[in-house]
């Protein structure tokens, strides 16, 4: 096994577990979705393995690969159409109450790709203004408007208990 393999493999193995978490908020609660994000954003990073090793931001390029690919994922016609659902409900599904419908993942899933970008950098990885919007490559005020508007669609849907239950985990 070469230097590059085993260091990649020593990477990956530290950061897989926070990589998969990321990518699951991030495909709005799709492991699925997350897995393939995963694959892609670690052969992206494999490919620029020795440009990475010399510098220091694994971390943020594998960031910004990840949000890049998932915003592009989302953009994709076939995505829009298909509404996965794990199994078919036997009878209809009741409307939802407030009590049911309070569930943070369905409502970050509702979110346009690049304001769920931002909302999960910010608040799920813990990155400040200025790294989210390095992550990003946008302004730092970009990232502040669009974390307010996440923010405040997330209250919204979650305080009016309009999260839709069908369809999303």
């Amino acid at each position: 096994m070469s230097d590059r393999d085993s260091e990649f493999g020593e990477y990956l193995d530290s950061r897989a577990a926070v990589m998969r978490r990321t990518a699951y908020l991030l495909c709005g609660g799709d492991w699925h979705r997350a897995e393939d994000l995963v694959q892609t954003t670690l052969a992206k990073i494999y490919a620029a393995w020795p440009r990475l090793v010399r510098g220091s931001g694994i971390d943020g390029y594998a960031r910004k690969v990840m949000v890049r690919a998932a915003i592009d994922d989302s953009r994709r016609a076939f995505r829009r159409r298909e509404n996965a659902v794990e199994r078919l409900p036997e009878v209809g599904v009741p409307p939802a109450g407030v009590d049911d419908a309070v569930d943070v993942r369905r409502a970050l899933a509702r979110l346009p790709a690049g304001q769920r970008a931002v909302v999960v950098l910010r608040y799920w990885d813990d990155l400040s203004v200025a790294e989210t919007a390095k992550a990003l490559g946008k302004s730092e005020g970009t990232i502040k408007s669009q974390a307010s508007k996440g923010l405040a669609t997330l209250r919204t849907l979650l305080a009016d208990g309009r999260v839709a239950v069908e369809g999303l985990r």
